[in-house]
């Protein structure tokens, strides 16, 4: 395939099966780590971006700035960088060392904030309170505010859901993270949209608030919704069907599992959505289909989730994981 822009790479991920012992459900994963930047954050990017364009609230040679943990900053760094807009990301004091080298690798900003934050809270307001700051100070500027943005969850409506429709016809179960809301609700409204029937599955960070709960810190990145922010408007709870929580243990002992015993490197909230999902579907009677959406690659936490020592020092090595991991799954 020859393409005239890394912009029309963006799409199309691959998905791969995953075996499950004594179980006739068929189980995929849409590997969203193959687009340009690593994740299905660019899709959201790119359509964040169009629509302002068209809208005229993003004009030529003017400057994006946005909150994020990483991918979203990423994607956007990366079309801003062929584009032609200067970008300026604002992340947490504890965003992946690689995935800040990789947007200034695109020729983004790094403003970082939360040094006052524990390594395990999130600074999801401080970072968009200085993102908005910025703009009323920086002109032609534009911050695409993906919290309360439809065009977040509307990337990915004629996009990943058309994909899958479009690969596999009918989906009984679809699992994924949820965060902004972004991806797992414009999938679903996708989804509803081409006529197929699924049934929803949402999994947050295990001290995240979406679904309720008094919260407590967590390590994921680029997921949930920490205590002291206001639940994302763009989530529609009447397009979820289930929720789950998983544990930092069980998100990232899922992702040591599968980039040893299959080769499949993910990030830290697809190792969470995984891991509840196969828990989920053991328990069920009769053949189905589940996708698993995995929002990224694990090539962005080689010095965290992969690495022995800072799994260690932060008590988050858990054997029993694998043990359940190695009962589910043909490796």
């Amino acid at each position: 395939m020859i393409v005239k822009s890394m912009i029309d790479l963006i799409g199309n991920t691959p998905l791969i099966e995953l075996k499950i012992k004594n179980c006739k459900w068929k189980v995929y994963l849409k590997l969203e780590k193959f687009n340009p930047g690593q994740s299905m954050k660019d899709r959201m990017a790119l359509n964040m971006i169009r629509q302002a364009e068209k809208k005229g609230v993003l004009i030529p040679g003017g400057t994006i700035i946005e909150s994020s943990s990483g991918n979203t900053a990423t994607g956007l760094a990366l079309i801003s960088a062929i584009k032609g807009y200067h970008f300026i990301a604002v992340v947490d004091h504890h965003a992946s060392i690689d995935k800040i080298k990789i947007i200034k690798a695109y020729g983004g900003e790094i403003i970082t904030v939360g040094n006052n934050k524990r390594p395990d809270e999130v600074a999801v307001v401080e970072r968009e309170n200085i993102a908005l700051e910025l703009s009323k100070k920086i002109p032609n500027s534009f911050v695409p505010r993906q919290h309360e943005n439809l065009d977040n969850r509307g990337a990915y409506i004629d996009t990943l859901a058309k994909e899958l429709v479009d690969e596999l016809g009918e989906i009984d179960e679809l699992y994924g993270a949820i965060g902004t809301g972004g991806s797992i609700c414009g999938t679903a409204l996708g989804l509803k949209k081409y006529g197929i029937k699924t049934k929803i599955n949402a999994i947050e960070p295990d001290g995240s608030i979406i679904f309720g709960g008094k919260g407590g810190p967590y390590y994921q990145s680029g997921t949930g919704n920490p205590p002291d922010a206001d639940i994302p408007s763009i989530i529609d709870y009447n397009l979820i069907d289930k929720n789950f929580y998983a544990t930092d243990k069980e998100a990232f002992n899922t992702c040591r599992f599968l980039a040893k015993s299959l080769g499949i490197l993910i990030g830290g909230s697809a190792g969470g959505v995984i891991f509840k999902a196969l828990e989920d579907i053991i328990k069920k009677k009769g053949k189905g289909i589940a996708v698993i959406l995995t929002c990224d690659g694990g090539e962005k936490y080689l010095d965290k989730i992969f690495d022995d020592d800072w799994m260690s020092a932060n008590n988050l090595i858990d054997t029993s994981i694998e043990k359940n991991l190695t009962k589910w799954l043909e490796v």
